[in-house]
């Protein structure tokens, strides 16, 4: 399945508690809470460049290759050792502190980050 595209953020569920699980202050999740991201993918293969910017002018964009650990830059702003894996059509990142998927649902990007249980 290929992830290449451009996609708007609509909505999240539990954001305010998952943000506070990662330690985060208030001014941080209130900030993070109105701004708006627009994710871009573009896949070559099993190489993925992944770029959010994020409305105020931050960008993250990282480089990966499926099944190979690497640097990146994680919600927070820290860089971290991650591997990402390509598991039943989702790509699957396991951060130092939470978990995340994401996968294509129609025309949709669809994230699913996860902190603990």
């Amino acid at each position: 399945m290929a992830f290449s595209g451009k996609f708007e953020f609509e909505s999240e569920k539990n954001y305010d508690e998952f943000m506070k699980r990662l330690g985060l202050s208030g001014d941080v999740v209130e900030k993070g809470r109105n701004s708006k991201i627009i994710t871009e993918v573009q896949q070559d293969g099993q190489d993925f460049t992944w770029t959010q910017t994020y409305s105020g002018g931050k960008v993250i964009t990282n480089k990966f290759t499926i099944g190979k650990e690497g640097e990146m830059q994680n919600m927070e702003g820290k860089k971290v050792k991650a591997t990402v894996k390509m598991e039943g059509g989702k790509v699957v990142a396991e951060f130092p502190n939470y978990h995340q998927t994401s996968e294509i649902v129609g025309d949709k990007l669809v994230e699913i980050s996860t902190v603990g249980d």
